[in-house]
C-alpha cells in the first residue's frame, strides 16, 4: 500500500507542476488580450470544458467531476489573468496620459 501511495503522490506532484506550466501560458496569453471580454473568453471557456468532458469519457473518468475541476481551475486562472490584465492596462493608461 505504501508503494501505491508514494506513486500517487509522485503523480500528483507532476500534475501540479504541469498546472503551474499551464498557468505560465495563461499569463503569457494575457499580453495579447485587449479587453476584459477577451480575457474571459466565454466561448473558449465553454468549448474547453466540452473538450475536457470528451477526454474524461475517453479515459473512463467521470466527465462531471473533470468538468468541475477544470471549471474551478480555469475560473481561478481567469481571475488571476484579469487582475494582471487590469493592472497592466492601468499602467499603460497612466503612461500614455503622462505623455500628453
Amino acid at each position: 500500500m505504501e508503494d501505491i501511495r508514494v506513486e500517487i503522490d509522485r503523480m500528483d506532484k507532476d500534475v501540479i507542476s504541469i498546472l503551474g506550466k499551464r498557468f505560465e501560458y495563461v499569463k503569457a496569453a494575457s499580453k495579447f488580450k485587449t479587453s476584459a471580454t477577451s480575457v474571459r473568453a466565454a466561448e473558449r471557456f465553454k468549448t474547453m470544458l466540452q473538450q475536457r468532458r470528451v477526454w474524461a469519457e475517453e479515459s473512463d473518468l467521470n466527465a462531471d467531476a473533470i468538468e468541475k475541476m477544470y471549471s474551478d481551475l480555469v475560473n481561478h486562472f481567469i481571475k488571476e489573468e484579469m487582475q494582471k490584465w487590469q493592472s497592466e492596462s492601468e499602467t499603460t493608461l497612466a503612461t500614455n496620459n503622462q505623455e500628453f
